[in-house]
């Protein structure tokens, strides 16, 4: 059906035209307001849960550097560890790590040897003193006992041995403790062989009189010279 041409509508039809063009143009809007409002709200969740999970991979990125720069540290100190290690065993002679406490305690047993020496001697001089002040009179008398009570000084001037032996036996023992943690570690870390590939420190070495004091050698040291072996040299 062909409409007739505009001229040969009425004023109200062209009204009524306008009117049913802007309904059917608000209608089509408004669907598309809908659907743009539908897509908004199904992306709304989607946009804050992406958000929430993008900051969380970011903390977590966060917690892994600062657990990786701990491991490092970590690693660090351990390797640091072991170079003091291998440097303690490399400075010791055929390659054994050389124990405190043994030294510390010839310290104890040479004290009290001497001690010992000491109080016996001064026990017979005490008694020959005794007996010569019962033979002596006068001013030979007086000396005789002034040596007796010289000799009582020097008994109680001993006493310093116990003491000294009472506060060397606390160090020993803590020095055990430490040995027996570092031999520990060096069981975990495979053995004093897991430390042959560690670079020890390098230390400054002793030149002139400073080289030749190593100090008395420990019993059983097969470093250390015999007496017979000094008795042959100025024999």
């Amino acid at each position: 059906m062909r409409l007739p041409p505009p001229s040969s509508f009425d004023p109200l039809s062209l009204d009524l035209l306008a009117q049913s063009r802007e309904s059917i143009a608000a209608r089509r809007h408004a669907e598309v307001m809908r659907g743009l409002t539908a897509i908004h709200a199904a992306l709304e969740p989607n946009s804050g849960a992406s958000k929430a999970l993008l900051d969380q991979i970011r903390t977590d990125l966060r917690e892994a550097l600062r657990l990786k720069d701990e491991l490092d540290a970590i690693t660090e100190s351990i390797q640091r560890t072991k170079q003091e290690i291998a440097t303690l065993h490399s400075r010791t002679p055929g390659g054994q790590v050389t124990s405190v406490t043994d030294e510390l305690g010839a310290v104890v047993s040479g004290t009290e040897e001497a001690t010992n020496s000491i109080l016996a001697a001064a026990e017979e001089i005490d008694e020959i003193t005794g007996k010569l002040a019962s033979r002596l009179s006068g001013d030979d008398a007086e000396m005789a006992l002034r040596i007796s009570e010289k000799v009582i000084t020097i008994f109680e001037a001993c006493n310093f041995q116990d003491i000294t032996g009472q506060r060397i036996s606390k160090v020993v023992n803590s020095m055990k403790f430490i040995e027996e943690r570092v031999t520990q570690m060096v069981q975990i870390w495979g053995g004093l062989e897991s430390f042959d590939d560690v670079e020890a420190y390098k230390m400054p070495e002793r030149e002139g009189d400073e080289a030749l004091l190593n100090g008395p050698a420990l019993e059983g040291d097969p470093t250390r010279t015999s007496q017979d072996a000094i008795d042959a040299l100025f024999g």
